[in-house]
């Protein structure tokens, strides 16, 4: 090999970790978020959250990852049927959501928030009970009422 093509190999390989490296710091679930609370209209009716961000998975029917906040349990999905996950990407993989997060259980026991997830349009956590994509699965302590999602 010539010293063109050693040089070539290792500003490719350079660009290369410099371009995965950046975009790990991009999508680090840990990054820190300021206060985002503030309310929306969906089918004539105002909702509050306290969080928003981008969903960058779908991990299943009920459980998202939104960048900045982490992994999301929908509050109140249980027993999401196959089309539910597909539901959850058509409405919300790449979009913004925002999170009703339960304030008094905001976590479950696996650490992730529990939140009712609103797009800019629909409250996914009512629109998959509604369709029959889930069930309902309601734990206390929250701040919800059972179904009233």
């Amino acid at each position: 090999m010539n010293k063109k093509t050693i040089s070539i190999i290792l500003l490719t390989a350079f660009l290369i970790t410099t371009t995965l490296s950046l975009t790990n710091s991009f999508l680090e679930d840990n990054a820190t978020s300021k206060n985002q609370t503030g309310t929306l209209i969906i089918n004539n009716k105002t909702v509050h959250y306290e969080k928003t961000g981008k969903c960058v998975d779908v991990i299943d029917g009920n459980t998202i990852q939104v960048y900045g906040v982490g992994k999301v349990q929908l509050n109140q999905i249980g027993s999401p049927k196959p089309e539910a996950k597909q539901f959850v990407k058509d409405n919300c993989l790449g979009k913004t959501v925002y999170l009703d997060i339960d304030d008094k259980q905001p976590e479950d026991r696996y650490g992730r928030i529990v939140a009712i997830v609103y797009t800019d349009t629909i409250d996914v956590n009512k629109e998959l009970l509604d369709n029959g994509f889930a069930n309902v699965s309601y734990f206390t302590p929250s701040e919800f009422k059972k179904g009233e999602v």
